[in-house]
């Protein structure tokens, strides 16, 4: 009795051992049976068909077919090799010069769309430029690909100290590794340090003013001085615009030709200050002390209040000859004994300033709002012409 191996055309697994007995078609049967497929076909181990059982021998290899035409096992042995080796080959980059060696599944597998896995998927699929050693080209910077690549192999960023991690960024971004990308801009974010909102002190603001001719415009714009103890300072021609000055101490500061446009000076305390020529437009210093300020330029530049919340102040004693308090909110404001001549009240709220002792000679208070304001012991009399809406 002789005994043959069988297995299925291509393959050389799986095979089954069976005896030879009757005829060729009877073979065919057995082969059917063991391999769960129709045979139709023998084949020796050189492809050569068998079409009569004379011609099989003991211990023979042989091929079943379903009529398609021999495959050599060794052939696809080696083709499915390639399919496995395919990502686990060793292949090298250079990288701006560097080299870098690792394999075709660290490139493919962590990120399969980023651009280098689209590269080396396929075996010169994109046709890429090597160097005289066989290494593929690639015109980026090594000391940002460096850390790229470790997260391809092993999944956690990690940058070297003296890094600049907005390189890497940058070539995350190029290689299309979009997960890198999106935890360098976390790490970016959580890097930043904290923005310091704290108010600026005497001593810092003083070694500015130091620092600067008394000339030249220190730009303080928008700047947070809450709190801070600024008295008697010059601070004259400084910009103050939109900062933040609310119980501020700017007792006796001389504040000439300052900006104070839309500043908030809400609470603070300018009593005695020179306020000669200041721009206070749309400023708030509701419940800010201003008595015995001095508003009033010699040679005929005036202070600009247009707008300004002065709820609550107290203006007390102040010289302002000329100043412009157009459309102004003053309610329940205290100006008793102060020098109002030829001020521009036009439009602007008084309802309930305390006005005694004021001089308003020449003052425009047309389409003001005086109910309840006080004016007794005026120093001149407030013509009619002066408040007619």
């Amino acid at each position: 009795m002789r005994r043959v191996t069988l297995f299925i055309n291509g393959t050389s697994k799986n095979g089954k051992v069976v005896a030879v007995y009757g005829t060729l078609s009877d073979l065919l049967s057995v082969a059917s049976n063991k391999l769960g497929i129709k045979a139709s076909c023998l084949y020796n181990g050189k492809g050569g068909l068998i079409d009569d059982i004379a011609l099989i021998r003991d211990d023979d290899v042989l091929y079943v077919s379903e009529g398609d035409p021999f495959i050599d096992p060794q052939n696809e042995a080696k083709v499915t090799s390639d399919q496995h080796g395919a990502h686990t080959d060793w292949l090298t980059l250079n990288i701006g010069g560097r080299p870098f060696t690792t394999t075709r599944s660290t490139l493919v597998s962590k990120e399969p769309e980023s651009m280098l896995a689209h590269m080396f998927r396929e075996k010169d699929v994109w046709g890429n430029k090597r160097d005289e050693h066989g290494a593929y080209l690639i015109d980026r910077s090594p000391e940002y690909f460096e850390p790229i690549l470790n997260y391809l192999r092993h999944g956690q960023l990690i940058i070297n100290e003296g890094i600049n991690i907005r390189g890497v960024l940058e070539e995350a971004r190029f290689f299309g590794i979009e997960q890198l990308a999106e935890q360098l801009e976390v790490a970016i974010k959580n890097s930043q340090p904290p923005e310091d909102h704290s108010p600026i002190s005497r001593k810092e603001f003083v070694r500015f003013l130091l620092a600067t001719p008394t000339k030249s415009e220190l730009r303080c714009q928008g700047l947070n001085f809450s709190g801070a103890d600024l008295s008697r300072l010059d601070l004259r021609y400084i910009n103050f615009k939109m900062a933040n000055l609310s119980r501020c101490n700017l007792t006796h500061a001389n504040l000439c030709c300052s900006n104070l446009e839309r500043a908030d000076l809400s609470g603070a305390n300018l009593d005695g200050a020179n306020l000669q020529g200041v721009k206070m437009l749309c400023s708030n210093a509701e419940g800010a002390s201003l008595k015995g300020c001095n508003f009033e330029d010699p040679s005929g530049l005036k202070a600009n209040l247009e707008g300004a919340n002065l709820k609550g102040v107290d203006m007390e004693g102040s010289q302002m000859t000329g100043i412009n308090l157009r459309v102004a909110t003053l309610k329940n404001a205290k100006l008793k004994n102060c020098n109002l001549r030829g001020a521009t009240l036009a439009g602007t709220d008084l309802e309930n300033c305390d006005l005694s002792g004021c001089d308003l000679q020449e003052a425009n208070l047309r389409g003001s709002n005086v109910k309840g304001a006080i004016f007794e012991e005026m120093l001149t009399p407030l013509h009619m012409s002066q408040s007619v809406r």
